[in-house]
């Protein structure tokens, strides 16, 4: 089976973020000083790598506000009207609001368990056992994790129980998810970082229940497995295109 273009290019940007990991841990180990720009207003005082990852994050979040087609997932694009392909027959309402209901207490569940996961990391840090630069650490590992999710295996499919990537009812969540150890850092990095992927999650959201119709594969035909292009998902066969 031939692999799709978005899909060979998600792999780059998983070999890319592993690089990006790599370097990160390498400099935890042997300069620790570059994670003090995450602390306060510091950010400002020198350059530090940590700039550069900034910079890749802060634009990978408004790449999420743009409707592009620079192979982006249309997992992550579908809240746009240009990727609104409605069936011809009449959209049965009822079984829509029952399709957003459901998958959104599916998706809250995922939200409490990542709570309760960085509840355990924010304790580690107060306690003294871990400090910034492995809360940076920590957010680039989930940075490489995201893809992971997305081309390998995804434990939320667990709890959510969709079917791909590209019908995920939290495919936006992934910053909020990465920068959630930082809102602890009382800090410029930290804070931007995460208020901008707090950004990215409310509107998401709102879109979801402004325009349900959108994230739903039986109202919306792109989603559909016979229209996708994507094929990120590592489940896809021809059986499923029809």
């Amino acid at each position: 089976m031939q692999t799709s273009k978005t899909r060979k290019i998600y792999f780059l940007r998983l070999f890319g973020r592993c690089v990006i990991f790599l370097i990160t841990a390498l400099l935890y180990a042997f300069r620790r000083a570059d994670f003090d720009i995450a602390v306060g207003l510091r950010f400002f005082d020198r350059f530090s790598p940590l700039h550069i990852l900034w910079g890749i994050w802060i634009w990978d979040m408004i790449l999420q506000l743009i409707p592009i087609k620079a192979h982006i997932s249309i997992g992550s694009q579908k809240q746009f009207p240009s990727l609104f392909r409605p069936i011809k027959e009449k959209i049965n309402r009822k079984n829509l609001k029952k399709y957003i209901l459901d998958t959104t207490a599916s998706a809250y569940k995922v939200m409490l368990l990542w709570i309760f996961l960085n509840a355990v990391i924010f304790a580690l840090y107060f306690a003294g056992v871990f400090d910034v630069a492995t809360l940076v650490l920590i957010s680039v590992l989930f940075y490489v994790c995201d893809l992971i999710c997305v081309l390998i295996w995804c434990p939320f499919r667990l709890i959510m129980k969709n079917k791909c990537c590209t019908t995920c009812r939290i495919f936006n969540w992934d910053h909020l998810m990465m920068f959630t150890p930082l809102i602890v850092i009382p800090g410029f990095f930290s804070w931007t970082l995460a208020g901008f992927s707090f950004i990215i999650w409310l509107v998401w959201e709102l879109c979801i229940f402004t325009y349900p119709e959108r994230f739903w594969e039986n109202s919306n035909m792109a989603l559909r497995c016979s229209e996708c292009t994507d094929k990120l998902c590592t489940q896809y066969c021809r059986k499923l295109r029809k």
